[in-house]
């Protein structure tokens, strides 16, 4: 039987993290493709799974593996473990795409965060045929069945493809709206679940286990408006829909029962929001009595000091907070309204019920200089988090500050790829007082301070002991090549 339709993971870990990618990166497995992929095989569309990030496939090993299947169609998806890995992750679906379209005959969709950002612009640049802007569901059914019976494209909503030498475009389909119909059970017997790996820190608590993997998302969107985030350019608006919390509980039963799999990512920017769906999840969990490690995102105030103990029984052992600047000038500019006092009450809070925390800042936001990212880090090293990320402020599209950014003439990474926070050539954002270079060289400056710290390695060893102090002696010691002269 012919197989309709391809779905390619692309990635390139040597690219995108230089040398974290072998030891210390995660190997995320690509839930977004896999369930809808389980979506189209529920509607009788046949289909198959090449995840070439995770196989450490060559654009040339893909595209064999491809003539070697001989779809009708081949689906590029361009998603990641965060909304900005979509944009990052451009560079090798694009190289990707031109070796395909040079050593295969089928046509090429592409789809993903990035692609529905900037559609026009990518079907400019790639060797694509189609790109899909919005949702991919509906969209990817209707252009098989099109296909496959020479109908007209201009009933596929959301395409983007060339007609006579012209661009055109369909009317980009509304957003879905039942997510355990078109968002179900992922296909996971079509990945190489073998090969997927935790994020080291999810891990501290055994760090010698981070394989198996699983990821999953409990709902879709954000209700907020964040300058810096672009999690909201598929879906046009802010927003957010939820999958069931029975379909979530039993996907997660699945994994740990087909796959034996114990680490769990959320990977819902807001998982932590609504009560009757998180709770409903935790019960169901419990109810479960399953043995699982998971990580979600929480806002600060959003997290409720009565609900943690049952959470953390339920087997949550990690909240990820995106704080983003100690200023709450620089955070009201992003859209972040909280206080300082409120943060450091929530943390305590959360590790009171012995949930391990991770801190996310953004140094090189619009309103920064030296003053208030070394605030930033002065609050990251007072909080003492069990881990913590920074990041340089990146205007990614489909963000406000991507917009704001091309309407100022702001200077951008000229390669998709530079977008990536460990790239050699990253170009974040100037600010109204620092350039560039000025804001990467403190950030790397602030990672390494931040995790080669005395009071933050006692801190680890009395939780973790001395194997996981010494994994992050040994992740400090691989630093990133950076030219600074960008």
């Amino acid at each position: 039987m012919k197989i309709d339709v391809v779905f390619v993971n692309p990635g390139n870990k040597k690219i995108t993290f230089q040398n974290l990618g072998v030891d210390l990166a995660a190997v995320e497995p690509p839930f977004m493709i896999a369930s809808i992929a389980a979506y189209l095989r529920n509607n009788d569309i046949s289909v198959n799974i090449i995840d070439s990030n995770a196989e450490n496939l060559t654009p040339e090993e893909t595209a064999k593996k491809i003539n070697e299947i001989n779809p009708l169609l081949v689906c590029m998806i361009v998603y990641g473990g965060q909304p900005s890995a979509s944009t990052q992750t451009m560079a090798i679906a694009s190289k990707m795409c031109t070796i395909i379209k040079q050593n295969c005959s089928m046509p090429i969709v592409i789809a993903g965060l990035h692609p529905s950002a900037l559609p026009q612009r990518t079907l400019e640049e790639e060797d694509v045929d189609y790109v899909i802007e919005g949702e991919e569901q509906i969209p990817l059914k209707r252009l098989i069945e099109v296909l496959k019976n020479n109908l007209s494209l201009d009933e596929v909503p959301g395409l983007w493809y060339y007609k006579n030498n012209m661009i055109v475009n369909n009317q980009k389909p509304k957003l879905i709206d039942n997510l355990d119909e078109y968002l179900p059970m992922a296909a996971w017997d079509l990945l190489p679940m073998e090969k997927y790996k935790a994020h080291n820190w999810h891990c501290f608590d055994n760090i010698d286990e981070r394989q198996p993997y699983g990821a999953i998302y409990t709902s879709l969107g954000c209700p907020y408006k964040c300058s810096f985030c672009c999690i909201n350019a598929t879906f046009g608006k802010p927003s957010i829909r939820y999958r069931s919390p029975k379909l979530v509980v039993d996907e997660i039963e699945h994994l740990a029962k087909e796959y034996n799999v114990k680490n769990i990512k959320f990977i819902d920017e807001m998982f932590i929001l609504n009560e009757n769906h998180y709770m409903k999840i935790t019960e169901l969990l419990l109810e479960k009595n399953l043995d699982i490690n998971i990580w979600c995102y929480a806002r600060v105030d959003t997290v409720k000091k009565d609900f943690l103990p049952k959470m953390k029984k339920a087997g949550f052992n990690w909240f990820c907070l995106g704080i983003e600047s100690a200023s709450e000038f620089v955070r009201d500019g992003a859209d972040k309204k909280l206080k300082y006092r409120d943060i450091k009450e929530v943390v305590k809070s959360i590790q009171d019920a012995k949930i391990r925390v991770l801190t996310n800042f953004i140094v090189g936001l619009p309103d920064d200089n030296e003053k208030t990212m070394q605030e930033t880090l002065d609050m990251a090293i007072d909080l003492n988090t069990e881990f913590f990320n920074i990041y340089s402020a990146m205007a990614y599209p489909g963000s406000k500050l991507y917009d704001e950014a091309i309407e100022k003439g702001i200077k951008l990474p000229s390669n998709w790829g530079d977008y990536s926070q460990h790239a050699k050539n990253q170009l974040p954002l100037s600010t109204k007082y620092l350039s560039a270079m000025d804001v990467l060289k403190f950030r790397d400056k602030a990672w390494q301070e931040y995790f080669t710290s005395k009071k933050y390695l006692d801190m680890i060893e009395e939780k973790f002991g001395v194997k996981v102090v010494e994994h992050i002696k040994f992740m400090t010691s691989k630093k990133l090549e950076r030219n600074y002269e960008n």
